[in-house]
């Protein structure tokens, strides 16, 4: 954990430096509790199951044409193999907007399941973890793309705060867990809050892990 706290304290320095601020880098917590209705996982028979979440970091060029994004999820089956219990499997996970933060919003741009729209070109990446349930996503909604929109129509909303990012699963098709999409104020800034949130993450994990 050290090596990486580090690598991350050069990455803010560097971010920090002449030039850094072209794009515009957003951050968004996902949990259960920004559902609206918030969401309580449960097993298929009834029993409690671990509580879902994630974080996701998304970079918009300077020429305000392309939004990159990495999203990581934790306890949600991205395989459909990864526990024995359906009811935590993903079934699509998407961008919503534009509407305020506690209220839903259509879908305008989806990256797993329906609809898919990272196809102008394909960058979609699905890393499901190799021992443990969730995994990690990446990709780019280009100009071309979009849910029956694109991405210069809901930039405005975007910019605003207005949209969240939200992972639907079997037990919850309407979304298990979401986060809002807020602008970081400065590179070097997300770094260091970066940092914080990953050793809250790991402690949350050896936790669990403890408790099993």
């Amino acid at each position: 954990m050290l090596r990486l706290i580090i690598v991350l304290l050069s990455m803010a320095v560097l971010l920090s430096g002449p030039g850094a601020y072209a794009d515009t880098i957003f951050f968004a917590n996902l949990t259960n509790s920004q559902e609206n209705p918030p969401t309580v996982p449960t097993t298929s028979t009834g029993g409690p199951r671990p509580a879902s979440f994630g974080t996701a970091t998304f970079v918009l060029n300077d020429t305000m044409t392309a939004l990159t994004f990495t999203s990581t999820i934790f306890n949600i089956d991205v395989t459909g193999s990864q526990t024995a219990d359906p009811n935590d499997n993903l079934l699509n996970a998407h961008i919503h907007c534009c509407a305020p933060p506690g209220t839903n919003a259509s879908v305008v741009w989806g990256f797993f399941g329906s609809p898919q729209n990272d196809v102008n070109p394909n960058d979609r990446v699905v890393i499901p973890f190799a021992s443990d349930v969730g995994g990690t996503f990446s990709g780019k909604w280009d100009a071309p793309e979009g849910n029956n929109t694109t991405l210069a129509a809901q930039l405005p909303g975007i910019l605003a705060g207005l949209s969240y990012i939200n992972f639907h699963t079997t037990q919850f098709t309407g979304g298990e867990i979401r986060g809002q999409i807020l602008k970081v104020p400065e590179p070097s800034a997300f770094i260091l809050f970066g940092i914080g949130l990953l050793a809250l993450r790991i402690a949350a994990s050896r936790r669990q892990k403890r408790m099993l």
